[in-house]
């Protein structure tokens, strides 16, 4: 059953919080992250992300990088930017898109938890993206961006918040990319408990983002157990930073891909191949978003087709099933011969977030075909999880991200 329990936050004061408040350090790159601090100097990427604070050349994963990142945040903290709540609460963080809202949770959860596989992982991580992270909340001795975590909803939890969510807010901003979010703070005692004990009756927990993250929040954890050979395991080092999202209130987007070339076919070779395990349809000009699964669309020489996979493609396996392993195994690897999309660089990713058109001017500019997605669902990602199996990298895009800096946990 599920450990969650409540934090004593590090969080940004009422007036500044929306200045504060960042996109997770992943979603850019560093020119970006250089660009964002500059255009907000009191964004919290700048702790996420230290090495805008050095020269381009500066590599970033040298230890004065995670030595800059703490002192950013000790500053942060001295100048009352940032504040201690002073007692153990939880929170309600609700972010609204486009007039779509989902609500979660914000508290902590238990290291041991994810050791014993009652969180659920789902993706494979990488040792050179742990390592940084691993470093960046040792040395800041905090944890700075929360974990993405999914339960099966559960009415006891709704209730809370439903009721929670009729009071005076904590913060309430609407961020430059147009999202919309909302904090509350639970610190009535009787609340408190009352999710703490809803949660023991959850089985298992889902990582929907932040695999990586919440590796190196665990790996940290055991390593400040070998530190303190007494601990009791109620140490704050011992959890780790969470938002925890009901699944009925989940939005994937579909997570496309872009291709550099045909593999030395030309466009009628290509065709044929694609029409031996899908039935192909020209479909115009228009961008072709899939409506259902096992269906796709093509961006090829200024026209879109409608792919669908032929029966004996289809499979009851949760990954192999997937419409991205489909693609993957039917088309990337059998005819583009493109059989590791991790390491190669013929194919590039491009989140729902940015439009078919985006799709489009990627196939037009650098690329040559384009492939858009019908979006994977939380239950797919639940079953696999659940079959103890991975999913195929870049095959979900939360929309929208949670935001850095809202929220931090101190280790102590």
């Amino acid at each position: 059953m599920a450990n969650i329990r409540p934090f004593d936050a590090v969080r940004p004061r009422e007036d500044v919080v929306s200045r504060v408040a960042a996109l997770p350090y992943d979603v850019y790159n560093r020119e970006e992250a250089l660009e964002e601090v500059l255009k907000e100097p009191l964004s919290f990427l700048k702790v996420d992300r230290a090495e805008t604070q050095f020269a381009k050349d500066c590599n970033p994963y040298e230890a004065k990088v995670y030595e800059k990142a703490r002192a950013i945040l000790q500053n942060m903290m001295t100048e009352g930017l940032l504040i201690k709540e002073g007692k153990n609460c939880y929170y309600v963080y609700e972010l609204t898109m486009k007039g779509r809202s989902q609500t979660g949770l914000v508290g902590c959860a238990a290291i041991e938890d994810y050791r014993n596989n009652v969180i659920k992982k789902h993706e494979k991580t990488r040792e050179d993206k742990e390592i940084d992270r691993i470093n960046h909340v040792d040395v800041c001795n905090a944890q700075t961006g929360p974990i993405f975590l999914a339960y099966r909803s559960q009415k006891l939890i709704n209730d809370v918040v439903d009721v929670i969510k009729k009071e005076t807010p904590l913060y309430n901003f609407v961020a430059s990319d147009g999202v919309k979010h909302t904090v509350w703070k639970i610190d009535n005692r009787s609340d408190i408990e009352a999710i703490s004990r809803a949660f023991e009756r959850v089985e298992r927990l889902y990582i929907a983002d932040g695999h990586h993250r919440a590796a190196s929040a665990v790996k940290v954890g055991l390593k400040r157990r070998e530190e303190n050979l007494g601990y009791t395991g109620q140490e704050e080092f011992n959890f780790f930073l969470s938002v925890l999202f009901p699944h009925d209130q989940l939005m994937i987007l579909d997570y496309n891909r872009v291709v550099k070339d045909l593999n030395g076919l030309n466009k009628e070779e290509f065709l044929i191949e694609v029409a031996t395990a899908f039935s192909v349809e020209e479909m115009g000009i228009e961008p072709y978003r899939p409506v259902e699964k096992a269906t796709f669309g093509m961006y090829l020489d200024g026209a879109w087709y409608k792919l669908t996979a032929k029966a004996e493609l289809r499979s009851g396996d949760p990954v192999e099933g997937l419409d991205v392993s489909m693609l993957q195994k039917h088309l990337f690897t059998s005819i583009l011969n493109i059989k590791d999309i991790r390491t190669d660089k013929r194919i590039d990713f491009v989140g729902g977030i940015r439009g078919l058109k985006e799709l489009e001017k990627r196939a037009n500019d650098d690329m040559r075909v384009a492939f858009s997605m019908y979006p994977t669902s939380i239950h797919e990602l639940f079953e696999v999880s659940d079959a103890d199996k991975l999913m195929p990298p870049k095959s979900t895009w939360f929309e929208p991200k949670l935001r850095s800096g809202l929220f931090i946990h101190e280790l102590k």
